[in-house]
């Protein structure tokens, strides 16, 4: 069969399967993890409106009130384990799931030092009031989330 002869029809066909293997290797389906994600991704929200440091909630954080490394913490939460989590599950793209594993990571080792910063002692030698139930809580959906992330992110290689 000669270039002349092909069916059209037939090299229709073929460039949409190309362009759905391409589309495939793209993009992630979270299944029963992504039902996981939105939830824990809804309780970091609230998370943000309960007590962190010195009483102050969590979105209090952003303007400075708990200290430099609750701020940290408060950032990098909200970007990954709340904005970058929430644009991978709508998108499904597979390179975000990477971006929210790192983050997630990294947000939980600074979920860690926030914790330590409000239980250690400031200037003045007496201990810190200690963390606040919105940080504990923050932390622990930013190390749920970094699991499930991981879990996602790997299943595509």
């Amino acid at each position: 069969m000669t270039d002349d002869e092909r069916d059209p029809a037939v090299d229709e066909l073929g460039a949409d399967v190309d362009a759905a293997v391409s589309r495939a290797a793209k993009t992630i389906e979270p299944g029963r993890s992504g039902f996981t994600i939105s939830v824990v991704v809804f309780v970091a929200l609230v998370a943000l409106l309960l007590p962190w440091a010195g009483g102050e909630p969590g979105w209090r954080m952003f303007a400075g009130d708990g200290g430099a490394i609750p701020l940290l913490f408060a950032s990098t939460s909200s970007l990954f384990a709340i904005l970058a989590s929430a644009a991978a599950l709508v998108t499904r793209r597979w390179w975000l799931s990477w971006i929210c594993t790192v983050g997630c990571w990294v947000s939980s080792v600074d979920g860690m030092l926030a914790i330590w910063s409000q239980q250690s002692s400031p200037v003045s030698g007496h201990p810190g009031a200690g963390p606040g139930f919105g940080m504990i809580l923050m932390l622990i959906c930013v190390v749920v989330l970094a699991v499930q992330w991981t879990r996602l992110a790997w299943s595509r290689s």
